[in-house]
């Protein structure tokens, strides 16, 4: 049975930063894909970043320079360090593991800027 745990959401006020972690089992992630993406409220799901098996990463434009994605194969964890925050980054993030035709998400983690 594939799992995708997330965890480090929360609350943080702009310009502050959280690292969410993803613990995979049930899968042969140094295989996969891994990603991250969010959902705001009345917003479709979007892409944050990903990072492939060999390390490259992409991110999406709104994030790049401030959020970083890493992956360890030997503990089979993908993190988002996420850096000054802004309001529009809050959304719940959801964790993704791909490979091809097999997909696989998290339940997801609520990430609110406020102050």
């Amino acid at each position: 049975q594939v799992q995708l745990v997330e965890s480090g959401g929360g609350l943080v006020q702009p310009g502050g930063s959280l690292r969410l972690s993803c613990a995979s089992s049930g899968i042969i992630f140094s295989s996969y894909i891994m990603g991250w993406y969010r959902q705001a409220p009345g917003k479709l799901r979007e892409l944050v970043a990903i990072i492939t098996s060999s390390g490259t990463t992409n991110y999406a434009d709104s994030v790049k320079g401030r959020f970083t994605i890493t992956r360890d194969n030997a503990r089979n964890t993908v993190d988002l360090q996420m850096n000054s925050l802004e309001p529009e980054d809050t959304a719940v993030y959801y964790c993704n593991a791909n490979l091809i035709f097999r997909n696989h998400w998290g339940q997801g983690t609520q990430v609110t800027v406020s102050s």
